[in-house]
């Protein structure tokens, strides 16, 4: 009997995720100051590094998208609850807000109100990690690369020395998803300099497929 997989857990939807996590990331580092949507990492050394050097409005800067992608993932879990029954997929839910809130911020202008659409930008990309952290039904799979370079080359080991298919489907996943994030911060990249702070409605025309496509029971 074939298991049905869940649509928010195919491939070709983790490949679009992974699109939309570095096109923001290099979208608010272009656009919006340096700061990192979903590498938080970055920000926290970011924001070490400006405590040493006492600059405490630039260590703000850098603390406040790490606070909102905190509250992101408990507020992704709310939903979750929120929504577990509803006609709606609850991971549609999630969507829906990222593109809202993706739409309204490609029309602040940047300069001073950078900051807040950092912090909204940095929410909904912790909203999106939440809720999509599986990929082909068992492979435990975000947008984040650090965790997928972990895991990917893991796997590559245990194939290389089992030769046992199943890691390597793993470690191509995790290796795949982490070549559509470089591409999507190449992407980012480009149309950051072509539509400077408009550039994010690329990202609402992919998310609004993956809202889309999730309306089906399988791909």
């Amino acid at each position: 009997m074939k298991i049905k997989k869940q649509t928010s857990e195919t491939f070709r939807l983790g490949l679009m995720l992974s699109l939309v996590g570095g096109f923001t990331d290099a979208y608010t580092f272009i656009i919006r100051g340096k700061v990192l949507a979903n590498a938080q990492t970055g920000n926290m050394v970011f924001f070490a590094l400006r405590l040493i050097e006492m600059k405490w409005m630039k260590a703000i800067f850098y603390f406040l998208p790490i606070a909102a992608f905190a509250l992101g993932i408990l507020i992704a879990e709310f939903i979750r609850k929120k929504f577990m029954h509803s006609k709606i997929h609850w991971r549609q839910v999630i969507i829906l807000i990222e593109i809202m809130v993706l739409l309204i911020s490609s029309f602040v202008p940047k300069g001073e109100l950078n900051v807040y659409v950092n912090i909204a930008i940095s929410f909904v990309c912790s909203l999106q990690v939440q809720a999509f952290r599986k990929t082909r039904g068992n492979i435990s799979a975000t947008t984040m690369c650090t965790g997928n370079l972990r895991s990917g080359t893991e796997n590559l080991y245990y194939y290389i020395t089992t030769k046992n298919k199943d890691f390597r489907h793993a470690f191509l996943t995790y290796y795949g998803l982490i070549i559509f994030f470089m591409i999507g911060a190449i992407t980012g990249s480009f149309f950051s300099e072509l539509l400077a702070e408009k550039a994010l409605l690329v990202c609402c025309g992919i998310l609004f497929t993956v809202f889309a496509v999730m309306f089906k029971d399988n791909i």
